[in-house]
């Protein structure tokens, strides 16, 4: 395994820890929103499975629909803390092992708590990040859930 080629590393995280053989697609340009990967896709923006990385007296990660904003509010409640803000690039890097982007929904460096958009469960198969902004791979809401030990829960503002 090549462990400078984060997308590599996030293939064999899956197949190893997951047991899952999964069929990334990549977009050598990369794609700036969760609108131009879904158009990329053929998908509906909604589809679009986001790891958003967040301090809420710990870093966490929600993955949200690409259709919503997630409301750090909510997110702060449900953590019994005051106030919950972005993580910025190198907490992300550090702790994940991803660059902001390219942050897949399980496979991280250090397990951390995630969170899962309701809004996504509406869906057979969301679009996720596969290591890298240039890579996303199908998989079902139900997979996400198990594999992450995602709460489920509804944080769009």
């Amino acid at each position: 395994m090549d462990e400078t080629d984060p997308h590599q590393r996030f293939l064999t995280r899956a197949r190893e820890q997951y047991g899952l053989d999964l069929d990334p697609q990549r977009f050598p340009d990369g794609t700036e929103t969760a609108g131009d990967a879904a158009g990329a896709l053929g998908c509906d923006e909604a589809q679009i499975a986001s790891s958003i990385v967040l301090v809420a007296d710990e870093l966490l990660v929600v993955i949200t629909s690409g259709a919503n904003t997630v409301d750090t509010r909510t997110l702060a409640t449900l953590r019994g803390v005051h106030t919950a803000r972005m993580a910025d690039p190198d907490e992300i890097q550090e702790t994940l092992g991803y660059e902001v982007g390219g942050v897949p929904p399980f496979g991280h460096d250090t397990t951390v708590p995630v969170y899962l958009d309701a809004d996504l469960t509406e869906f057979d198969t969301v679009w996720a990040a596969a290591g890298s902004p240039e890579t996303v791979f199908p998989v079902s809401p139900d997979q996400l859930v198990e594999n992450t030990d995602a709460t489920v829960a509804d944080l769009a503002e």
